[in-house]
């Protein structure tokens, strides 16, 4: 059996050794720029004439206000006028909790456990005079009917032209911390590969991820994948573990995050030796990858990145569209604070490419009962056109760049 360049051929022991701290000189978003996304989403309210927004407890609530509280059955959030500071909103016994995490400054009203706290954002929005508010996309159903029915005279509309016209466009703060975080990962691929042997088991391979991430400076891996032989060809994975055996491919999807912002990177590679069809599919995928990157042009349409990808895979002899065997899913999505945002590089999404934003380039090619091939890697937008991340894999032979 003939070993592909940087696969196998360490210990555990010896793959985590090799790796040390990353974040040394890493800084969170400060205050100062999240007042600017309060500002910028307010100027995106007078253009869209909303006089309010809610932002529910969750992603928004973090990336417009810095507070990281997780949804629940009790309504947290935030009511934005058009003009001048939020108001925050939760259960009374949690204020003093909550102004531990805000960073944005605004006044807090409380409510007691029986009473509504529809009623009391109705109340607020009344006194400023409201008539359209924009609601956070994300808020629970119950929520959403729950201000609808305290409030029936104001015209209730989704947030998204405010919360997605904001975080689609990353600052370089934001892509400074993603850029740390694709590193991190990547360097946890390497170790990971390096320390593969016959016999490991895929629930293995994910321990030592994550203790990789922990040993990079994350928390531990924020998700992971890892598929062996036939499994590779379920995108998503499959619900048992796998043994490696002599010449199995490979596919590993893995990242972590960095204060709040996430790496998402899949490699795909021969344990053992190479054969003729995986070469002609890895090369397919390869193409079909390069493709979308040099599709996704400042003011081209975001599907023009999936059509070009979808094009390249049938040249190769694959089938077209979302058909069997080639590519079932879309070729990428946005990335930022969740892993999976706006906008999405799909077929038939006019939104033009613009500078700050932040794709995933991962256009699957999958040989049902045979293996998968997922070249994952990031890229964001510059004024010049698109950057890579993490650079993508060379080739079959050396796909960790080694």
């Amino acid at each position: 059996m003939t070993y592909t360049k940087g696969v196998g051929g360490q210990t555990p022991e010896a793959a985590l050794a090799a790796l040390s701290n990353m974040t040394e000189g890493v800084e969170p978003i400060g205050q100062p720029e999240y007042q600017a996304r309060i500002s910028r989403a307010q100027a995106l309210m007078a253009q869209q004439g909303l006089d309010a927004v809610y932002l529910n407890a969750g992603t928004n609530l973090f990336y417009f206000t810095g507070t990281r509280w997780w949804p629940s059955e009790r309504l947290v959030g935030v009511l934005l006028p058009k003009t001048g500071q939020p108001v925050y909103l939760g259960p009374a016994f949690e204020e003093n909790t909550l102004n531990q995490y805000r960073v944005v400054a605004g006044d807090f009203q409380g409510w007691q456990e029986h009473e509504s706290p529809y009623a009391l954002a109705a109340g607020i929005l009344a006194q400023w005079g409201a008539r359209t508010v924009g609601i956070d996309e994300s808020s629970p159903f119950f929520i959403s009917n729950g201000l609808a029915k305290a409030a029936p005279g104001l015209q209730w509309v989704s947030a998204d032209a405010v919360t997605a016209g904001c975080r689609m466009h990353k600052s370089p703060a934001e892509i400074a911390l993603m850029q740390r975080a694709k590193d991190m990962t990547m360097a946890v691929h390497r170790a990971a590969a390096s320390m593969l042997r016959p016999g490991i088991s895929t629930l293995e391979v994910a321990e030592f991820i994550d203790a990789a991430h922990k040993r990079v400076g994350a928390a531990g891996s924020s998700f992971c994948i890892v598929l062996f032989g036939v499994a590779s060809s379920f995108p998503h994975g499959v619900k048992h573990a796998q043994t490696l055996k002599e010449n199995d491919w490979v596919l590993i999807d893995t990242g972590c995050v960095l204060h709040g912002y996430n790496s998402d990177i899949t490699r795909s590679y021969a344990f053992g030796d190479i054969t003729d069809r995986q070469r002609q599919a890895f090369a397919a995928e390869k193409a079909a990858q390069a493709a979308a990157f040099e599709a996704a042009q400042l003011g081209r349409p975001c599907g023009a990145a999936d059509d070009a990808a979808r094009r390249v895979l049938a040249e190769h002899g694959f089938s077209p569209d979302y058909a069997l065997p080639g590519l079932p899913h879309r070729t990428g999505h946005g990335c930022g604070l969740d892993i999976h945002e706006w906008p999405y590089l799909v077929k038939g999404n006019d939104q033009p490419l613009a500078a700050g934003m932040v794709f995933s380039n991962e256009p699957m090619l999958v040989l049902p009962g045979e293996f998968g091939v997922r070249l994952e890697d990031h890229f964001y937008m510059t004024d010049n056109g698109p950057r890579w991340f993490t650079e993508p894999s060379e080739s079959i032979d050396n796909p960790l760049n080694l």
